[in-house]
């Protein structure tokens, strides 16, 4: 594994806000120098350990991430994921926990071979000026079928750069609001209206 890097080059930003990141710097679990790397960071006004214990139950991401379609826990550290891709693709894997320290962070990575690897980090820090906890998402993947494969994803809305950024907003929403706002209207209830 590589030495982790948090900074850029210029040392001006954070290595995910970089232009072209270095995804084998982020200390995250690389297997080629093509693999993207996705970093976000959302305040929340709950406590570390509260947001900690809620993501560290895999079974709730779904609740907020709208591509996870499941996730299994198989044992204490390693979980089946059930994933929906692009275009009604689905996407499956195992994964493994790599680093866990209980209110401050969790690390993973796919097994080998799965058909999107990936690897990831989750951070929890109580915030300076003591409003909330800071959660920092950084994510390496490789996406199927390279740059042609991104590119498709990035179309139907399904690349983690772009997923990421929503679904952090709605974890902080979840977490402070106890639910997920909707501007969704269900067409029968526009019918009955009528």
């Amino acid at each position: 594994m590589a030495e982790r890097t948090t900074r850029t080059r210029g040392n001006d930003a954070p290595l995910p806000a970089a232009r072209n990141p270095d995804a084998r710097a982020s200390g995250l679990e690389v297997d080629d120098d093509d693999a993207e790397l996705v970093g976000r960071t959302v305040t929340i006004y709950r406590d570390r350990q509260e947001l900690y214990d809620f993501w560290r139950d895999f079974r709730n991401l779904p609740l907020f991430m709208e591509n996870i379609e499941s996730v299994t826990i198989l044992d204490g550290n390693r979980s089946h994921w059930k994933v929906r891709g692009p275009a009604k693709s689905d996407f499956e894997w195992d994964s493994v926990i790599t680093e866990d320290v209980p209110g401050e962070v969790i690390a993973w990575a796919s097994d080998e071979g799965a058909r999107v690897e990936n690897s990831g980090r989750v951070e929890f820090r109580d915030s300076s000026n003591g409003r909330g906890t800071l959660v920092s998402v950084t994510i390496a993947y490789d996406p199927p079928a390279g740059a042609l494969g991104k590119a498709f994803a990035r179309v139907f809305r399904r690349e983690p750069k772009i997923q990421a950024r929503a679904e952090l907003r709605r974890f902080k929403q979840l977490m402070e609001t106890g639910e997920l706002p909707t501007a969704a209207m269900s067409l029968d209830a526009v019918v009955e209206e009528a």
